[in-house]
């Protein structure tokens, strides 16, 4: 998905980087150049793909993974890049004790932190009392070197695994140009409730443990 929470122990030491790699990879990439090539993306996580969802395949374009229990995966359709996008899904895993909860407060924080300099950040938390889950559907934007917008939205659905650690399962949209970030932004009123509750009923993919 994305931000940093200090607090004293290992499973926060973890969630650090997470979320930090998170950010790096996501959030920052809205206007750096390409991501480092990969003639071959790996599956870290036994989902290969494709995942499909609101009707559109999503096949496997990007992965990463640390040595500190951190892995996250990139699916697209077809014809897409990581690197100029309209539609994503993710696949996230983390290893260790964090909550959806914890993530999500976290993430929430970083968002909190980013008005100061993006005036469409926006935000809402939906928590599922009985699964533990929590859903995150976020704004973010930005200004390329021509000033023209980028924005993203995004919907992050965070589910514990118990002791096998924190699944991230979520969607992201994306427009370029100022013309198509206002269409963007009008049409979001209409698709975000649709989006959300597909991604909330939407099986949680079946991912090996994260190390």
């Amino acid at each position: 998905m994305r931000v940093e929470e200090a607090m004293p122990n290992r499973a926060t030491t973890a969630l650090r980087l997470f979320l930090n790699l998170c950010a790096a990879l996501c959030l920052a990439a809205i206007t750096a150049g390409p991501l480092s090539a990969q003639t071959k993306v790996v599956d870290h996580l036994g989902v290969p793909g494709p995942i499909r969802f609101d009707g559109t395949d999503f096949e496997l374009a990007w992965s990463a993974r640390t040595g500190t229990g951190y892995v996250k995966q990139e699916y697209l359709p077809k014809g897409q890049s990581p690197q100029t996008y309209t539609r994503m899904m993710m696949v996230e895993a983390l290893a260790g004790s964090t909550t959806p909860l914890d993530a999500a407060g976290a993430q929430m924080k970083s968002l909190n932190q980013r008005k100061a300099g993006d005036p469409l950040v926006n935000m809402s938390l939906i928590k599922n009392d009985k699964t533990g889950e929590v859903l995150l559907d976020f704004i973010v934007s930005a200004k390329t070197e021509r000033g023209e917008t980028i924005v993203e939205w995004n919907a992050y659905r965070y589910a514990g695994r118990g002791r096998a650690g924190l699944l991230l399962f979520a969607i992201s949209h994306r427009a370029y140009g100022n013309q198509d970030a206002r269409a963007f932004l009008a049409e979001l009123k209409q698709k975000r409730p649709a989006q959300i509750d597909s991604l909330a009923k939407a099986p949680l993919p079946d991912i090996k443990p994260a190390h």
